[in-house]
């Protein structure tokens, strides 16, 4: 099946690389014309290599590759003004808004709840959990406007169901998350507007295959390499994996903004290999 969502115009945030650019690919092979922000550059504080412009230049060339449409801006998902004015560009150029996907977040060093610093909790919350509402603020009058309907998919995680040790600002921040899915999708649904959050476990990305992820999960070791996280990582999922890749997210991220999910909304979708069972 292909073409599931011909002739729509998707805006992605974080697509500069991993899940958000297999998003960007993903929907531009399934007919849709791109709307793509990525910050870029890394953030102060945050220790975990972030995305850079040659990154979103990649993602550019690929959904190029595809013969559709992209627009895309470095551009904070903090920044409210610029993500308007990005939103209301877009739409200018392309001539609507169908979907969005507010997919942008980081990953920052782990503590202790009562051990972490300030500036740590709140880039957490004000990227992973503000600048999600913030995406869905610029883009809803958009798809309202349009009259058609239509699907956002907002990026949670398996830490926005469930409990996690030292990462206790993510789990707030993907917590949240699915507080907004679930409130947004109660005013839009007399539009026909979906609302959806994808709760991925472990992802092969940027932001999981890293020496500070290594050295949380592996503290007994000097050096942890990816060989000594794979044994740990594979003990959170019934099955037999230690991570899924950024395609298997897109593929969820698709089947909910296409016509196939047309009548589910207010979802906190696992795809997580079974680690919910454990």
């Amino acid at each position: 099946m292909t073409g599931r969502v011909e002739g729509k115009v998707a805006f992605i945030t974080g697509a500069a690389r991993g899940q958000g650019r297999s998003h960007a690919v993903k929907l531009a092979q399934e007919g849709a014309d791109i709307i793509v922000v990525d910050v870029c550059k890394q953030l102060d504080g945050v220790t975990i290599p972030m995305s850079t412009p040659d990154d979103l230049a990649e993602t550019v060339a690929l959904v190029e590759a595809t013969g559709r449409r992209i627009i895309a801006v470095e551009a904070d998902v903090r920044d409210l003004e610029t993500m308007q004015a990005v939103v209301d560009d877009g739409v200018a150029q392309l001539g609507r808004l169908d979907i969005v996907v507010a997919n942008a977040g980081l990953a920052s060093d782990g503590d202790a709840m009562d051990k972490m610093s300030e500036q740590t909790w709140r880039d957490m919350i004000d990227v992973n959990m503000t600048g999600v509402w913030m995406t869905t603020r610029v883009s809803v009058p958009h798809i309202v406007a349009g009259g058609r309907g239509g699907s956002i998919v907002l990026t949670s995680s398996i830490g926005g169901l469930r409990a996690v040790p030292n990462i206790g600002h993510y789990a707030a921040a993907k917590h949240g998350v699915i507080g907004i899915m679930r409130s947004l999708a109660m005013e839009l649904g007399d539009k026909s507007i979906r609302v959806n959050a994808i709760c991925p476990t472990n992802v092969a990305t940027p932001m999981l295959l890293n020496e500070p992820t290594f050295r949380m999960f592996r503290p007994d070791l000097e050096n942890p390499t990816v060989d000594d996280f794979i044994p740990v990582a594979q003990m959170f999922h019934v099955l037999p994996i230690a991570w899924v890749e950024p395609e298997d997210i897109s593929n969820a991220v698709l089947f909910l903004a296409s016509d196939d999910a047309r009548y589910i909304t207010g979802v906190a979708l696992p795809v997580d290999g079974g680690m919910m069972l454990k």
